[in-house]
This record gives structure tokens, C-alpha cells and sequence, in this order.
């Protein structure tokens, strides 16, 4: 655990980062990894038998890759080595194999840690190869990105692949426990702040320690709640110049009477804002937003006319073509309105925020490698054009996530078109799980 300190001429009493201090000790103490640590799993197995082959750990960050890494070298009895693709070259390299090749000779294997291993170029990768395939180093590449694309094929067939996975909500909690039996105290943070600590960690343990060790030095005299927590561990986004205020308090009357649907009133906050010399492609751009914002699916048409004055201004300039976004704001204005598109995105959004990096279900990822057909992406997959009604029913959301309904069509304009057709598949996709929870079981 203290190599990395060491190596920078730090003792053990030195100050450490809370990550660096609950740097497991043993594979057993590494969470969230089990199905390759288990005695079952692959490195259990292999740490069982003794042998080593090379690997190229593949996950998100702050699982533990360079962690595993160390300890495998540790368990097996390697020198471990460690690079980083982005500041190491050839001539480190040649290095690091030479004194492989010295101390195999005395009878000592070593572990070759590469981090970032994707960061190096092709033919840097094929200078693994010979010492890979005479064994002079056991290479373990860690790499967040995928394998597939990122390394040679030829490396990639001397080594296994193994995939880590983000730190789940359990992980996470045995992680932030951990953290106050160090420091001797709990987290100044109520339940529901917890809870959302884990969620902004989104998976990375090493970023879940770091923003825990600002809380710990907080010394808060009370528990946080969730609002304070954000607040404390998050700069507030800065505020617009006063000076601008009036610019702001035009636009904003502009937005809100086209909302409210009226029409003369928004006619003459457009004047107020030309006639000061705003400029108009700011006023097109405001009135692009608004159409789909607040009229969405009611009106398809409104966000063409709002493209529309925006391209006709662009071709005709001032002063012919302020007319083009008066005729804009005419149609805005009087349109039917809806904010269920709006609304149904800022509900997907905060969902997408609270579930983090979770994967598609596997069925819907494609396959142009080998390696990715092996970890089942592509299998099962049902090409909705070839069914009877041109709809297959499958799940496309994460499988750890249950279906959400974000989207709710009001009943003006073309809105009520909309939510016959969502109806439509509604029906189609309980049909078709029915379907599938009356099949019979293998069993």
C-alpha cells in the first residue's frame, strides 16, 4: 500500500488521501468485484492455481483495476511494475523488459501494470508481444475503454479479457463505512443525503472517497441534508452580470406572454427588444427554444416556423427580415400549448442523473467483435420488422431499472394524436408481456 509513497520519498506517517488509506490489503477486502475475485471466478482461480496469465482489466473508473493489479502481484509472488500510457514511451519500456528479462534470470516473474493501456499507439502495442509471449513479464493492462476498438488484435489474442463492474449502492455503502471506521467518526449527512452521495459517486469508489474526505473535513456541527450536501461539495454556478438585467427582463416578458398566449403583448416586447438593438438571431434562437419548450407535439409546426424567421432572417437581414420573426411570434403566440415534451425531458434527465452509468440490456448493443459476441451483446435480439405487428415488446431499458413513463401527452392539438399512438403500443407491449409470462419454462 505504501509503494506509491515510498517512491516519492513519503513515509507511512506522511498524509495520505482517504483513498490511499483504504487501499484494500487483500483481494478479499476489494468490493464489488466478486464475479472475477470469487474462488470461482477467473482470478480466483487463478490465484488458487498458482499461475497468472496476462490480462486486460476493462472497466469504468475507480473500480479497483490498479488495485486488483498490485494484489495479484502480491498473491502470486511478481515484482510488480507499474507504467502509465500517458507518460511513459519506448524508452521506458525497453527499461522496464530488461530488467524483467535480469530478474527472471535470478528466478523472479514480474507483473507489468500498463494504466491507460489504450493510450498507446498501435506500434507500441505490438512491443509487448515477444516478452508477453515468452513470459519474461505477466502483462495486466487496465483500460477504460473498450478493448475492441482501442487495442491490437494480435495483444488482445495473448491476453484475457476481463470486465469490472461500477461500484453498485452496496459496494458504495461498504466503502463510505470503511471510510469512518478510519477516521473514527460517521458522515455528517442525514440518511436521504447519503443515500445521495453514493448516487453523485455514480459507480467510482475512488471519487466517492474523495468527496467523503471533504465532508470529514468540514467538521459540520449538524447533519447535512441532501440540499446542503450538494451546496457544500459543488461551486454554485455564477449569477449574470447586472448590468445585463434589463436585456434579461425583456426576453423573459417575450417568453412568458407567448406562453401565457398573448399575442399583442408579445408582438410589442419584440418591438421593445429590436428597437433597443438587440440582436435578432438572439431573439430567433429564444423563439426556437420556446417552440420546444412550451408548444412541443401540440404544434409540430411551431418549431419550423421558428427555423423558418431564424433561416429567413439569415437570408434577408435587418430591417426586412425582424418581419419574418414578427409573423414567428404571431404563430408562437397563438399556438396550442404544451410542456409535456419539456417536462417528459427533464424527467428523463433527472433519471439518468440518479441511475448513472448503467449499461443497455445486452440485446440491444451491437456485436461487431468477436469478444463482444462472447460477453452477449447482439443475443436475442428481435428485429421488430420482421414481427407480426411490427413491434417485438422487448425491454430497451437498463435491466437494473424499471420501465419509467416520462412522457405525457396533453389533450390540445396534435398532442391528442400523439397519445392515441402511445396507447397503441402501450397495448401492444402489455400484449406481449403477457405473452411472454405465459410461455412455458424450461424447467
Amino acid at each position: 500500500m505504501s509503494d506509491l509513497f515510498s517512491a516519492a520519498g513519503l513515509d507511512d506517517a506522511a498524509p495520505k488521501p482517504l483513498a490511499e488509506k483504504l487501499r484494500p490489503d487483500t483481494l478479499a477486502d476489494v468490493v464489488g468485484q466478486d464475479h472475477l475475485l470469487a474462488g470461482s471466478g477467473p482470478l480466483g482461480r487463478m490465484v488458487a492455481s498458482g499461475r497468472l496469465a496476462s490480462l486486460i482489466l476493462w472497466g469504468p473508473p475507480g473500480t479497483g483495476k490498479t488495485t486488483i493489479a498490485r494484489l495479484l502481484a502480491q498473491s502470486i509472488d511478481l515484482e510488480f511494475v507499474q507504467l502509465s500510457a500517458v507518460f511513459s514511451g519506448v524508452a521506458d519500456l525497453r527499461k522496464v523488459f530488461d530488467a524483467a528479462k535480469s530478474r527472471r534470470q535470478d528466478g523472479r516473474g514480474t507483473l507489468l501494470f500498463v494504466d491507460e493501456i489504450h493510450r498507446f499507439n498501435r506500434s507500441q502495442q505490438d512491443g509487448f508481444l515477444p516478452y508477453v509471449e515468452d513470459g519474461t513479464v505477466v502483462l495486466v493492462g487496465a483500460t477504460t475503454e473498450n478493448p475492441s476498438f482501442e487495442l491490437n488484435a494480435a495483444l488482445l489474442s495473448r491476453c484475457q479479457v476481463l470486465v469490472l463492474n461500477r461500484l453498485d449502492d452496496t459496494a458504495l455503502e461498504h466503502l463510505l463505512k470503511r471510510a469512518e471506521e478510519v477516521q473514527g467518526k460517521a458522515l455528517p449527512v442525514t440518511d436521504d443525503a447519503r443515500s445521495s452521495l453514493r448516487a453523485m459517486a455514480d459507480g467510482d469508489g475512488r471519487y466517492l472517497l474523495n468527496l467523503a474526505e471533504e465532508l470529514f473535513a468540514l467538521n459540520a456541527g449538524s447533519a447535512l441534508d441532501t440540499a446542503a450536501l450538494v451546496s457544500a461539495i459543488h461551486k454554485r454556478a455564477p449569477v449574470y452580470d447586472k448590468a445585463q438585467e434589463g436585456h434579461y427582463n425583456l426576453i423573459s416578458a417575450l417568453h412568458k406572454s407567448l406562453r401565457g398566449s398573448d399575442t399583442d403583448a408579445s408582438l410589442y416586447w419584440l418591438a421593445r427588444m429590436l428597437v433597443a438593438g438587440e440582436d435578432p438571431l438572439y431573439v430567433a434562437r429564444r423563439l426556437v427554444r420556446f417552440a420546444s419548450e412550451d408548444i412541443g407535439l401540440a404544434d409540430p409546426q411551431a418549431l419550423v416556423q421558428a427555423l423558418a424567421a431564424k433561416q429567413a432572417y439569415d437570408f434577408v437581414g435587418s430591417p426586412e427580415g425582424e418581419l419574418a420573426l414578427a409573423q414567428a411570434v404571431i404563430y408562437l403566440g397563438s399556438a396550442p400549448k404544451s410542456n409535456a415534451a419539456y417536462k417528459a425531458f427533464g424527467a428523463a434527465s433527472r433519471a439518468a442523473r440518479e441511475t448513472g452509468s448503467l449499461m443497455p440490456p445486452k440485446h440491444i448493443l451491437n456485436a461487431p467483435t468477436r469478444l463482444m459476441k462472447d460477453l452477449g451483446y447482439g443475443k436475442d435480439y428481435m428485429y421488430d420488422h420482421d414481427t407480426e405487428d411490427g413491434f417485438s415488446g422487448q425491454n430497451y431499458f437498463p435491466e437494473e431499472m424499471p420501465r419509467a413513463r416520462f412522457y405525457n401527452p396533453g389533450d390540445r392539438g396534435f398532442e391528442r394524436e400523439v397519445a392515441k399512438r402511445l396507447s397503441y403500443w402501450s397495448r401492444l407491449r402489455s400484449q406481449a408481456d403477457g405473452a411472454q409470462e405465459q410461455e412455458p419454462s424450461d424447467d
